[in-house]
């Protein structure tokens, strides 16, 4: 979308949300399209953008973070780190980990007998995150991986839980970035996944709609001096695939039990599954 008319047309933009929630299949160079917020682009072409937006960003990601949340994100991964059951001694994956906060929580709770691999495909976010967890005075057990979720270069079985803390969205290939996170596991391992969601109620999917593209925009204009890279980020979350289909393409991916808990109405959700 190039950009929202001077006057919010509510009505214009739900209809037009609901059309674009899965991506359409059209073809650009022979391949299938994949999504870019609202726009369709090669998916050889996607990486690179949303390496670009996050490259943008990275200095003043988690300020962003708190403010457009405010502060409930922290809520949220606390949450998925309670049912994600990591124990001391246990292994875990952080992928596409960003400035690291759900590696920082997992390193904690795995302790000196366990370890956490965080891995992100941007350079940029992942010296953000290792500066963190440094700052913060954890590391001892943390491994720093530049890595694509899709391709990701460790031996098959090797962890207790993988994560991906809202980045899944942002993946070209959700299908093939859940196949990969799922050889990453050990029999009876679990993946957690925390993303960004549908509501379930109509009046708050409104009134979130209202907020996300009149608010959230224009302040990452004002904190970061990028409208177009939150832009992207709220666009992204209305194409990204809803509760019930993302628990699907889990099943389809190779793990059972899956489950799912909205938090906040839905905003949010947090999908559970297991490799058994």
């Amino acid at each position: 979308m190039a950009g929202l008319p001077g006057r919010f047309d509510q009505r214009g933009l739900r209809a037009q949300t609901r059309r674009l929630t899965r991506p359409r299949t059209i073809s650009i160079m022979g391949e299938k399209a994949t999504h870019f917020g609202f726009s369709e682009v090669d998916p050889a072409d996607k990486a690179e953008r949303v390496g670009q937006v996050f490259e943008s960003v990275a200095d003043r990601y988690d300020l962003m973070n708190d403010l457009m949340s405010l502060g409930v994100h922290r809520l949220w991964k606390d949450f998925a780190l309670a049912r994600s059951s990591v124990r001391a001694g246990h292994r875990v994956l952080d992928v596409a980990a960003g400035s690291g906060d759900m590696t920082a929580r997992f390193a904690q709770r795995v302790g000196d007998t366990g370890q956490v691999v965080m891995t992100d495909v941007n350079p940029a976010m992942l010296e953000q995150g290792r500066k963190r967890l440094i700052d913060k005075g954890i590391g001892s057990n943390v491994e720093f991986l530049l890595a694509d979720v899709e391709a990701l270069p460790l031996i098959p079985g090797g962890f207790d839980c993988v994560c991906i803390a809202f980045g899944l969205r942002n993946v070209t290939r959700i299908p093939k970035a859940l196949q990969s996170m799922a050889q990453m596991l050990r029999p009876g391992g679990r993946v957690v996944i925390l993303e960004f969601s549908h509501p379930v109620s109509e009046w708050l999917s409104r009134a979130y709609d209202l907020f996300s593209f009149s608010v959230i925009p224009p302040l990452g204009r004002m904190v970061t001096g990028d409208e177009a890279s939150y832009r992207y980020l709220v666009e992204s979350i209305r194409r990204h695939p809803d509760q019930n289909r993302l628990s699907q393409m889990m099943r389809e991916s190779g793990f059972e039990d899956v489950s799912y808990h909205n938090l906040n109405g839905g905003i949010v959700a947090l999908h559970l599954g297991f490799r058994y």
